[in-house]
């Protein structure tokens, strides 16, 4: 199968392995501060030439913001950025067979930690947050959360390419 169809698909379980991440985190008190409604609020902002915001939790509801922040999530965010693995780690799919798997546990774990900068220099920024996420939500800890739950993402983008090779 293709490299990148199977990198998109393992973006989706990657995705969803995320959300899961950030619901047990949230129950012990880890959260980022943002949910799919800001994301959705966010890229609709975008087709008004608004990439930033002050404070996107004062930006007015947008209707239909949760189901964009879903779509944008898993197409963009999960799929999306998985795209990324094949291109980052093709040097390395040249490894004996029996160490693909292994490899790509290992490269998808740190793919994932390498996908936090995402949410901490482009989206918390956007969100008028800061880098890291400083800004957020009162008990928000965005740099934690963050790192939390980008490390099961790429394990669902290293599983699904180990279980390819």
């Amino acid at each position: 199968m293709e490299p990148f169809v199977i990198a998109f698909l393992g973006g989706l379980l990657g995705a969803l392995l995320m959300d899961i991440t950030e619901t047990y985190a949230a129950r012990v008190g880890v959260s980022s501060g943002v949910n799919v409604a800001l994301i959705g609020r966010w890229v609709l902002g975008w087709r008004h030439g608004r990439l930033r915001h002050a404070d996107i939790r004062q930006a007015p509801a947008l209707p239909a913001e949760t189901a964009m922040g879903w779509a944008f999530h898993f197409l963009i965010g999960g799929g999306g950025v998985a795209l990324l693995y094949p291109l980052l780690f093709s040097p390395l799919f040249t490894l004996p067979a029996g160490l693909a798997p292994i490899h790509h546990l290992v490269g998808g774990l740190l793919f994932g930690l390498a996908t936090s900068v995402l949410p901490w220099f482009v989206l918390l920024p956007c969100f008028g947050w800061g880098a890291w996420g400083r800004r957020g939500p009162p008990g928000s800890d965005a740099l934690l959360a963050s790192t939390l739950s980008h490390l099961p993402y790429g394990l669902g983008v290293g599983l699904v390419m180990a279980f390819a090779s």
